[in-house]
């Protein structure tokens, strides 16, 4: 039978190949061959990634991912010294052999200053681990505070103690993100998941940040890979709702702006923008005295405004207009169209145009809204 360490090692690479299958690392094509795999080599040494007294005995801090990461960087960084060390000494000259060695003291003494950003968290003595703590913990005050530039330095502080620990990355990323700094907030929630691939809060604080900036493709693929780590996470459902959204509306503009037909401006004029593009819109007779209602009614724009009209209650306002009425009436009955201009100076209907312009801001302003980034970890 293994021993306890090799069994340790089993139920983290059973751990592994399970999370490739529900990241999508592994295609549904190779998902039963994995399954097989992790049931013969969990039976063949004892170990059972889904029985909780193995997990509790066997179960490492870090995913086997993470420790690897962590080995690979400890092993470059020591490889990349020795390099150095050899060049050095190859270019050393026996007769400057005492102001090389005082050099070398002061290169030494220049390392030691420096964080160790390969350090292992495990190597860090209780005073160190606590020292980071606190700073983290004052920073995550800050936040509260929305001392945001506070934060950051605290956080960074904390990463030069520990710079192995996901949890001081992440919160420093929203602090960035709060301060409107969305690339640098993209890099830290790159580095958390670099540090722990298995930290879901990383990969919201990578989809925030993606979604600011736009990138909602990017922002998607973050939230579902932290969906995927924590499928329960209601916050992060929505922001993959948001982010969906907000990308199926961008390829639908896409689409819209590749049409021939015009389109309207949202401002200018007092807020009759829309107002003054209806004759081209409607495909106005010669001279723009007519109007084409049966192209108006097909209209994307058009139509998006009688929405708002319907949803902020100036439709009724309109029905209720006597002046208006009258107007219709008259167009109904074969009158002729009146005249734009006349439109724009109706103080009625420039009042309208007004009314339904700032329901479409408040539409924008609450739809697909992001949840909040400045939260902590505590």
């Amino acid at each position: 039978m293994a021993d306890i360490k090799k069994q340790r090692l089993v139920y983290a690479i059973l751990q592994f190949l399970k999370s490739s299958i529900q990241d999508g690392t592994i295609n549904e094509e190779g998902r039963e061959s994995i399954e097989v795999a992790v049931q013969c080599i969990g039976e063949a040494f004892g170990v059972d990634a889904d029985n909780p007294e193995h997990q509790a005995k066997y179960a490492t801090k870090r995913s086997l991912l993470s420790l690897f990461s962590i080995a690979l960087q400890v092993e470059e960084k020591l490889s990349s010294k020795q390099g150095s060390s050899s060049r050095q000494a190859a270019s050393t000259d026996s007769s400057t052999s005492s102001s090389s060695t005082a050099e070398g003291r002061a290169e030494r003494k220049d390392v030691e200053l420096e964080p160790a950003p390969f350090q292992l968290e495990s190597a860090l003595t209780e005073e160190q681990k606590q020292k980071a703590e606190e700073l983290k913990t004052e920073g995550n005050k800050n936040v509260t505070e929305k001392n945001f530039a506070a934060a950051v330095q605290l956080y960074s502080e904390a990463i030069s103690i520990n710079p192995m620990n996901a949890v001081y990355y992440a919160n420093r990323a929203a602090a960035y993100s709060q301060m409107n700094n969305h690339d640098e907030a993209i890099q830290d929630a790159l580095k958390s998941t670099q540090v722990d691939p298995s930290y879901s809060k990383a990969y919201s604080r990578l989809g925030h940040a993606y979604f600011s900036k736009s990138q909602y493709k990017e922002a998607i693929e973050a939230y579902e890979k932290g969906l995927a780590l924590d499928p329960n996470n209601a916050t992060m459902k929505k922001a993959l709702a948001n982010a969906e959204q907000k990308a199926s509306e961008l390829e639908g503009q896409g689409s819209r702006g590749a049409s021939s037909g015009p389109r309207m401006p949202s401002a200018g004029l007092g807020g009759l923008g829309n107002l003054a593009n209806l004759a081209g819109l409607g495909g106005a007779g010669e001279g723009g005295s007519g109007l084409d209602f049966a192209n108006l009614m097909n209209n994307p724009a058009i139509m998006n405004m009688a929405s708002q009209m319907m949803r902020s209650g100036a439709f009724n306002d309109l029905l209720n207009n006597p002046n208006l009425a009258s107007m219709a009436q008259n167009m109904m009955q074969g009158g002729s169209t009146p005249n734009m201009q006349e439109l724009m100076n109706n103080p009625e209907l420039r009042n309208l145009a007004s009314q339904f312009a700032n329901a479409d801001k408040s539409d924008r302003g609450n739809a697909g809204g992001q949840p909040p980034s400045g939260d902590s970890d505590q």
